[in-house]
């Protein structure tokens, strides 16, 4: 903090000689299903554009979400590795993630929980982070919060050609090209991206079944967006996206397996049609989405004659209409129907020292949902907004809620937010249907529900002559977990509901512009998330979490953006530095600094250097498995029009 303090008196002597950009409210799909500026949704939000992504080089994932606050990444290694996702507290399974608005969680995994380890960000244009309970919006799975990935869409007249082409340590390669525009009723983006780096050894140096083997992860990614607007208020949609992952994994256990190899394939396609009737009174859209998602994992015998090969095949069919009717200005009713069919089959042999064992499973399920909800602005001042949804799934049918309001209070410049929310997550087909090498599926498992709420306040504070010199903001956040679902591993390996989780803490942020060209972020989270049956804390939840950053523009066109970030100790399951499992205990807290240097040659041209892991940390996100070692790039992104 002293070394960050320091640049920060040095860089107050740095003459203001960038220009001050012009800040807008951003505005909001995902919260509420209508536009809405940020400021007014009663919801824990996070936007991360397309400019973010390119000011703080990120290239994964995992590095755009690892400082969103309340949400809790968890890697075990580098990209292509098992990551999950922990917003408030809630479970990796309680994290609904969207691809523009399509649930596209992976329903091979064992919870249905996302996998944030894979996916890049050639093709994204901004992230939408919402926390809190969400299942009124978006349905099962979403009661730690929901977040949505917006693909690049052309929206100006004429070919733009962007183009970024870098290269850096150890052994890896980066290139991407998109094609976005307008050209009279059509709009297009077409995204080509490849990318191969060596990557490192995830397993700790402090185990002695580290051996320095770098996993590596190579991917490609391409993605069409087109778009026809045969008349004004009316476009009709196509959008293809197609994915292809190869990397290496590390067993941390008694042998750092040399051999392990998997893939991970999506293809995703995606219809549509949006239009405004009656002069703008009705907003509506229909979507049909078709998503397919393989794996394969396959591992040669090991010294220790473990051995896999493993296949997971899953299908998504998914089919939305939403409408928005505008009955005033500032009031807006919204509702819906969704039908989605999920399909999983999987096929695995895994050899050990006791025998072979080998299994199959194909399954599949329908889910039927219809959603209603309605936003307000009452004396210019308070924004109130509620949502319902029906659920039918299996042979339950649950019913969600949630009501918010935003208050602006402009003589305390300060905007009041509260909101209260029930969720639910119906079990997965693994869940339910899945086999393993031990697993015993369970078909009698009960949906996990959840109620919460928030409340809290975002003040702006005027000094030395800025209107947005201190922006100070703080969040209470209280939700109950009921019928959780977790493993068990005796008498047999499955899944049962345990009971009850009680989760409460508080997100703040503090954003500092003192100087045109100076902006400097802190976040904090403190988290307290209990077992409430067994009164111990849940694993992987940090009581504190944070970070730090901030964007220095010294120079017209020179941009300087430090950051870091900070994980508290953690209860994990441990392993000792032979690799042997000794049971639940607490891991150790981490620090990871990164640095991000652009540049604007001219109007075409930008230079650009990354150093991620800047001092080689050693820290575990998960316990048994190390943060990647310090990586350096460095590249140049054209933008042609």
């Amino acid at each position: 903090m002293r070394k960050f303090s320091a640049l920060l008196a040095i860089s107050f002597c740095v003459p203001a000689m960038a220009e001050e950009p012009v800040q807008l409210p951003d505005v909001v799909v995902t919260a509420t299903r209508i536009p809405t500026p940020v400021t007014e949704i009663p919801a824990g939000v996070t936007v991360i554009d397309r400019q973010t992504i390119e000011d703080r080089g990120y290239n994964t994932l995992t590095d755009a979400l690892t400082s969103v606050p309340g949400l809790r990444l968890a890697p075990s290694g580098g990209p292509g590795s098992l990551t999950s996702g922990f917003i408030r507290g809630t479970d990796s399974a309680h994290v609904l993630v969207l691809r523009d608005g399509m649930p596209i969680n992976d329903a091979s995994n064992p919870k249905d929980a996302f996998d944030f380890g894979v996916d890049t960000l050639s093709d994204i244009e901004r992230i939408e982070v919402v926390r809190g309970p969400m299942a009124a919006l978006y349905g099962s799975g979403a009661l730690g919060g929901v977040i949505n990935l917006i693909s690049r869409r052309g929206t100006e007249p004429g070919l733009h050609i962007l183009g970024d082409l870098s290269g850096g340590y150890p052994a890896q390669v980066r290139g991407a090209v998109s094609a976005t525009g307008v050209q009279g009723p059509f709009d297009y983006a077409v995204t080509a991206a490849s990318q191969s780096q060596q990557g490192f050894d995830s397993v700790p140096r402090r185990m002695a079944t580290y051996t320095g083997l770098a996993t590596g992860f190579r991917d490609r990614v391409g993605t069409l967006n087109l778009g026809y607007t045969p008349v004004e208020g009316t476009r009709i949609s196509v959008f293809l996206r197609g994915r292809s992952a190869l990397f290496g994994t590390n067993a941390n256990q008694f042998y750092d397996a040399a051999d392990t190899s998997n893939t991970a394939d999506s293809l995703l396609g995606r219809i549509g049609v949006t239009s405004k009737l009656f002069d703008g009174l009705l907003d509506t859209s229909l979507f049909l989405g078709h998503l397919r998602e393989d794996r394969h994992t396959v591992q040669a015998p090991d010294p220790n004659l473990n051995s896999e090969d493993a296949r997971y095949h899953t299908q998504r069919t998914d089919l939305q209409w939403n409408n928005t009717v505008h009955v005033a200005p500032s009031s807006s009713v919204t509702f819906g129907y969704q039908h989605t069919v999920d399909s999983l089959s999987e096929r695995y042999n895994f050899g050990s020292a006791f025998g072979p064992f080998a299994g199959s499973a194909k399954v599949s399920t329908i889910h039927d949902a219809a959603h209603a909800g309605a936003q307000t602005v009452l004396w210019e001042r308070l924004t109130v907004t509620g949502q319902m949804r029906q659920e039918w799934v299996a042979d339950n049918a649950p019913f969600t809620w949630r009501v918010g309001a935003a208050l602006d209070v402009p003589a305390a410049a300060t905007v009041f937010k509260a909101a209260y929310g029930t969720s639910f997550r119906a079990p997965s087909l693994f869940e339910l249907f899945g086999v393993d090498q031990f697993y015993v599926a369970n078909p009698g498992l009960k949906p996990e529900s959840a109620q919460g709420w928030e409340i809290g306040f975002e003040t702006t504070l005027p000094a030395l002559g800025r209107k947005d010199f201190v922006i100070f903001g703080t969040t209470y956040f209280n939700e109950q977990v009921n019928n959780l679902i977790a493993g068990v591993f005796f008498p047999v390996e499955t899944s049962v509901n345990i009971g009850s989780a009680h989760i409460q803490g508080f997100e703040t942020s503090v954003a500092l512009h003192p100087a045109k060209w100076l902006t400097v972020r802190v976040n904090h989270t403190y988290t307290d998330a209990q077992n409430a049956g067994a009164g111990t804390t849940l694993l992987r939840r940090p009581r504190h979490s944070g970070s730090v950053d901030a964007t220095i523009v010294p120079l017209p066109g020179l941009k300087i953006v430090p950051d870091l970030a900070y994980t508290g100790a953690f209860r994990d399951f441990l392993y000792d530095n032979t690799g042997n499992g000794i049971g639940n205990g607490t891991s150790s807290h981490g620090l990871i600094a990164n640095l991000t240097v652009s540049y604007d040659a001219t109007e075409k041209v930008q230079l650009y250097t990354t150093a991620r892991n800047l001092f080689g940390s050693r820290f575990e996100p998960v316990n048994g498995f190390q943060t990647p070692g310090t990586s350096v790039i460095a590249g140049v992104r054209l933008k042609l029009q």
